[in-house]
């Protein structure tokens, strides 16, 4: 019985290393699990090392820097058409695009701006525009980066320099150095600018406030010397603020010796109320336009009256000026006026001529006297419009005593309160009663002057 025991215990120690030795080396020959990698034995690198790069990224950047190109906003339309159907391509239309399509794409589209610069420019731009145009296409990148501003500085010096021409108001010193300047160059346009401009300006405004002590009123007279003694911005404050609230002043003045004038027609001082009681636009609306107009017909139903009550010379005259025009009817007044009335009173003191008496005729107590001479009849008096000019203002203010004096310059014999003359003809004077007879002849003369007037 202990044989066999003992046999057991001997196979199980022979076999024990059959069964355990092959069972190690069967697993490393045994098939792996599908989706399991073994570890690389073979190349000796590390498990997570990074693959190398491939066309992809090449491409990737390529469309990347496509869509840059289209981003930009000064990109043209032919380098926007083309990158957009390059996009629409694969690897190889991208790097088409940006090996050649890009550049030609670009030169057009720059030299089609330079075309539009062109036509829309001044002088200087479109001949710059032109000699890129003619050149090549680093001629038109530089044009486009420095020869466009420098040419629109130029024209814009010479756009400046026109409208100071323009200006109604500039003197003659600025106007004839900006003459001579846009005969230059755009150096000379540039000077004339940032240096002549100033210099001839400040003394063309002295120039001007000199003229205004002249001729102004008193308020602008004074203010303008006040302006003399001063700086050249002094001057220029004057000019822009001092003169025209002291034009104003003067224009009040003005209209107020219309006013004071008890001859004018009622028309005329209701005119000169609502021009004071107005703002001082509407002051200088009247001593410009409205006064000028007024005395007009002042003066025409004066000449009227005079042609009513004159002699031949006068009412030939008389009726000649009112058939013409407002220069003509001032001219009679002032002159003509004068000249018909020396006229006629020439014709009446000239003696009348009569054949001599013979002696035997004439008692004898009266032979050897002289024949009589006819009694001159002294001339009746007519009441005329007189303003006197009071020197007060200039510009508008200067039309309150001008062209307006009705018997101003005629003969001494009319006299400043307003009484004229007549022209000699006896019993015709406002004293004789024939005063409401010359006003209705002159307003109907009036009226046929007019008609006249309207139908020539």
């Amino acid at each position: 019985m202990k044989l066999p025991r003992v046999s057991a215990v001997v196979a199980a120690a022979v076999l024990a290393p059959a069964v355990l030795f092959p069972s190690t080396a069967s697993a490393a020959d045994a098939p792996q699990p599908a989706g399991v990698s073994g570890p690389d034995t073979a190349s000796g690198s590390a498990p997570d090392a990074a693959p190398t790069e491939g066309t992809d990224g090449q491409e990737q950047r390529d469309r990347a820097e496509i869509q840059r190109i289209l981003a930009d906003k000064e990109t043209g339309p032919g380098v926007r058409e083309a990158a957009e159907k390059a996009l629409k391509g694969g690897a190889a239309e991208l790097r088409h695009f940006l090996e050649v399509d890009l550049a030609k794409q670009r030169g057009d589209d720059l030299r089609v701006k330079v075309s539009q610069i062109m036509a829309s420019g001044g002088p200087a731009v479109r001949a710059a525009a032109g000699k890129a145009l003619d050149g090549g296409d680093a001629d038109i990148t530089k044009f486009l980066k420095e020869g466009w501003p420098a040419a629109q500085a130029e024209d814009q010096d010479r756009a400046e320099i026109q409208r100071i021409l323009a200006d109604k108001e500039t003197g003659p010193g600025v106007r004839e150095a900006g003459e001579k300047a846009l005969k230059g160059t755009a150096a000379e346009m540039r000077h004339f600018l940032e240096t002549e401009l100033p210099q001839q300006r400040a003394i063309d405004n002295r120039v001007k406030v000199a003229q205004l002590i002249a001729s102004g009123g008193r308020a602008v007279r004074e203010g303008a010397v006040k302006a003399m003694n001063g700086s050249d911005a002094d001057i220029t404050k004057f000019l822009k603020e001092g003169w025209p609230a002291a034009q104003a002043e003067d224009d009040r003045v003005a209209v107020l010796v219309v006013l004071a004038d008890k001859n004018i027609s009622r028309d005329t001082a209701e005119a000169a109320q609502k021009a004071l009681n107005g703002t001082p636009a509407d002051v200088a609306h009247f001593l410009q336009v409205e006064l000028p107009k007024l005395r007009s017909d002042d003066n025409r139903v004066k000449v009227s009256q005079i042609m009513a009550s004159g002699g031949p010379a006068v009412r030939e005259a008389a009726g000649k000026a009112m058939d013409g025009s407002d220069a003509d009817i001032l001219a009679f007044l002032n002159e003509g006026w004068a000249k018909a009335r020396a006229l006629d009173e020439a014709a009446a003191n000239k003696p009348a001529d009569k054949p001599a008496d013979k002696p035997a005729d004439k008692p004898a107590g009266q032979q050897g006297q002289g024949t009589q001479q006819p009694q001159t009849v002294q001339p009746a008096a007519l009441t005329g419009t007189t303003t006197d000019a009071t020197g007060s203002g200039s510009g508008a203010a200067a039309a309150a005593g001008t062209g307006t004096s009705t018997g101003v310059g005629v003969e001494a014999t009319a006299t400043r309160t307003g009484t004229l003359a007549a022209t000699g003809t006896d019993g015709l004077g406002w004293e004789a009663g024939g005063a409401a007879a010359a006003v209705a002849a002159g307003a109907a003369l009036v009226a046929i002057s007019r008609r006249r007037s309207a139908e020539s």
